[in-house]
């Protein structure tokens, strides 16, 4: 999984950066082949705008943004929405293939 950073008009000093590491490292418990997480970080007059981008294989890519004026608030509320997204992702595949044939003939007899 390829980890990326982008800051606009603010400095993300390595305490940030260690913190949005620990924060993908959470993205790998889904067992979703994640192939590029994308952080952007951007300075705004009343704060501070994280967006994640996160490509899945054989999906569509997950993009969450969260504006706040923390920057670790934002990194923790976009970090909970990307969790909620990955999850609900994981369960969608996970629960697609449903029972086999050979299953509902053995529950039936």
């Amino acid at each position: 999984m390829i980890v990326q950073y982008r800051a606009k008009d603010i400095n993300l000093s390595d305490a940030n950066k260690a913190h949005i590491e620990t924060a993908v490292e959470k993205f790998k418990k889904y067992s979703l082949d994640i192939t590029r997480v994308m952080c952007n970080v951007m300075a705004e007059k009343a704060g501070v705008t994280v967006e994640f981008e996160i490509h899945v294989a054989h999906n569509a890519p997950i993009i969450i943004t969260e504006h706040d004026k923390d920057l670790d608030a934002a990194i923790d509320l976009a970090v909970d929405r990307a969790t909620k997204a990955l999850r609900r992702l994981h369960d969608k595949v996970k629960d697609h293939k449903g029972p086999s044939l050979k299953e509902v003939v053995a529950e039936d007899a």
